[in-house]
């Protein structure tokens, strides 16, 4: 048995067909119903429609991602309770029509962030990555958000202001669309002072706060996850750090401590992403993987080279400062003592999470950056690999 592999589709409307997505060699599909707005139900009949058009190709719909959560839980206001209810019968829905495996976030406002979609990479393909002083730049001279120097030191704020200067306004613009894009399945973004508005309402809520937002909406969802049979697995924030003065509550190892320690159950789980974790210069990924073994629910394995000052850029899957190797060694293992003991959750789906966009896709409107098809297989086909030669090498 080996890792599921699956890839991630963003439904009929992806420039990527599930036929393709067929022939990298992926059986499972991870989506969502990215057309039902966000604390609305996810209907057993909007869910089957999905899963039937999965299935009429040969695959499976192996994980639901993400089910969002709205503002309002995470900041507990206004009809908070509502959408937890909400929630909580979209978890029970995706339980009755056999969709086993959740992810989500609770990143207050944004989803990933970078400063830049279209980098040439040095084979010529497409990559991305974040610079510490171009975010910097934006928030503090762009955006011009309110307190927004506390963010930052005396040396962070000199590099941001050089940077800003030298931007003429073509760069600027760029600069501004990159850092305010949608959501994964959404090309959709904010105009600058929507943007601004949505994090003032952040100004009162601490990370203390946010954290028991997040600790009591788990122990609203776990029991519901547990009689549906679903394994819930929250996704680390994307950078591991603190953006426009935004808590960010699963950063590292502490955080997941005390997420899975809210509620002791196999439901409330992890996604472990190598690439959103191993931004973060300080994160031990192999020590994290193997101590929270028992609770990855769901593998997003992704490379990235890093430095001290915050700056990442997506490497290939094989490339960079992940330790790809041994973290795959510790998924294996993981795997095994699940199949030995007979558990449930031997499956353990993986996706290579984000590619280079290749020539191939360089010409095709609407892929969204980092799910184009042809640097995705090739993410897969080396994991794959990977995974073969591990097991090979220990005997398993």
């Amino acid at each position: 048995m080996s890792l599921e592999q699956t890839l991630r589709w963003f439904g009929p409307k992806d420039p990527v067909k599930l036929q393709e997505i067929k022939q990298t060699g992926a059986t499972g599909i991870v989506t969502a119903l990215h057309h039902i707005p966000i604390g609305e139900i996810w209907t057993v009949n909007e869910i089957m429609k999905r899963k039937q058009l999965i299935e009429s190709e040969g695959l499976s719909w192996s994980v639901a991602e993400s089910v969002p959560v709205h503002e309002n839980i995470k900041k507990r206001e206004k009809n908070y309770r509502q959408h937890i209810e909400n929630y909580k019968e979209s978890i029970r829905n995706l339980g009755k029509c056999g969709i086993d495996t959740i992810c989500y976030n609770f990143m207050p406002v944004t989803d990933w962030a970078r400063t830049d979609l279209k980098v040439l990479f040095k084979d010529g393909s497409i990559t991305t990555k974040f610079e510490a002083k171009a975010f910097a730049a934006f928030d503090l001279f762009i955006l011009k958000r309110k307190n927004s120097e506390s963010s930052y030191n005396s040396s962070q704020i000199s590099a941001a202001e050089s940077y800003y200067k030298n931007l003429d306004d073509i760069v600027k613009q760029k600069l501004i669309q990159t850092i305010l894009l949608g959501l994964p399945g959404s090309l959709e973004a904010y105009s600058l002072e929507e943007f601004k508005s949505a994090l003032s309402e952040y100004d009162s809520i601490s990370e203390q706060d946010l954290c028991e937002n997040l600790y009591s909406f788990i122990r609203e969802i776990i029991p519901a996850a547990e009689e549906a049979g679903v394994l819930m697995g929250i996704h680390a924030d994307d950078p591991p750090w603190s953006l426009f003065g935004l808590p960010r509550i699963v950063s590292n190892k502490k955080d997941l401590e005390q997420i899975i320690n809210v509620v002791d159950s196999p439901s409330n789980g992890i996604t472990f992403c190598t690439g959103s974790f191993g931004a973060g210069y300080k994160n031990d990924l192999v020590d994290m993987a193997k101590s929270f073994a028992k609770r990855i629910n769901f593998i997003h394995l992704r490379n990235v080279s890093r430095n001290a000052e915050g700056d990442f850029l997506e490497e290939n899957h094989l490339e960079g400062d992940v330790d790809m190797y041994s973290i795959m060694k510790e998924f294996i293992f993981e795997q095994k003592r699940r199949i030995d003991k007979g558990e449930k959750n031997s499956r353990m789906p993986m996706r290579p999470d984000h590619g280079h966009l290749m020539i191939p896709d360089q010409n095709k409107e609407g892929i969204y950056p980092g799910y184009s098809l042809f640097g995705r297989m090739r993410g897969l086909s080396e994991l794959r690999g990977l995974e073969l030669g591990v097991r090979a090498s220990l005997g398993l």
